[in-house]
């Protein structure tokens, strides 16, 4: 059974002619242990601490600043209800409250467009890293939807800041891989492995893909304003 590949070309992952395989060919067996490891959030976050200057801190403190979301950025009202309700759609198993199912997804949306991030990738990479728990800890110690380290509220927050909180985690988590990919100059494959602190790799940039790919992707007819660059 061949490995699910990522390309320049289709996927947005890496520099131009890098392709990147987890294996050339797994055994059936561990086929069933990946999807067994994607099944139990084995991959949860656990991004490493390092050294960051005056000014980046400055920008990151700036993104992180605790600011109620508005609604989502959408062309129109009528693109709005068009992603939400399909998203919805796909969520309901794991998150059976409709309300709070919409506040999520409205929070994804903006929280990823404002940090020039797609939002359906952004539940791609939740969906790998928390399951959709709200209370997910790893073993690292990281918390919440998307698996935020507790070091980053010391490094560019304030300590009333609670990674529990659904806005706050997903503002923390947009803006920490926004930060990765600016590091890695656009390269998605490098930023999703610094963000599972797996640098170097494929598994987890895999897994994000997969479940991005594989539940989450729309028509690109669909949604006039998917997600925008960073303001």
């Amino acid at each position: 059974m061949k490995t699910l590949g990522i390309r320049n070309q289709d996927s947005g992952f890496g520099k131009p002619r890098l392709r990147v395989a987890v294996a050339c060919i797994l055994h059936p067996a561990s086929s069933i242990l990946l999807v067994a490891l994607l099944a139990s959030n084995a991959f949860a976050g656990a991004q490493s601490a390092a050294p960051l200057s005056a000014s980046v801190r400055a920008v990151l403190q700036r993104s992180v600043s605790d600011q109620a979301a508005p609604k989502p950025a959408f062309a129109t009202q009528a693109d709005a209800d068009m992603w939400l309700n399909d998203m919805s759609h796909r969520l309901e198993k794991r998150l059976p409250d409709k309300n709070y199912r919409t506040d999520f997804l409205s929070t994804v949306h903006y929280e990823a467009t404002r940090a020039g991030l797609d939002p359906q990738l952004v539940l791609g990479l939740i969906e790998v890293e928390s399951g959709f728990k709200k209370y997910a800890v790893s073993s690292a110690g990281a918390r919440g939807y998307m698996q935020v380290m507790p070091f980053w509220v010391k490094e560019i927050g304030t300590t009333e800041q609670d990674l529990f909180h659904l806005r706050i985690n997903l503002r923390y988590g947009c803006t920490i891989l926004r930060h990765y990919l600016d590091i890695e100059k656009g390269d998605l494959f490098r930023a999703l492995g610094r963000y599972n602190g797996s640098l170097g790799r494929p598994e987890y940039p895999n897994m994000v893909r997969a479940a991005w790919h594989g539940h989450w992707i729309l028509p690109q007819r669909t949604v006039s304003n998917g997600y925008a660059p960073a303001s």
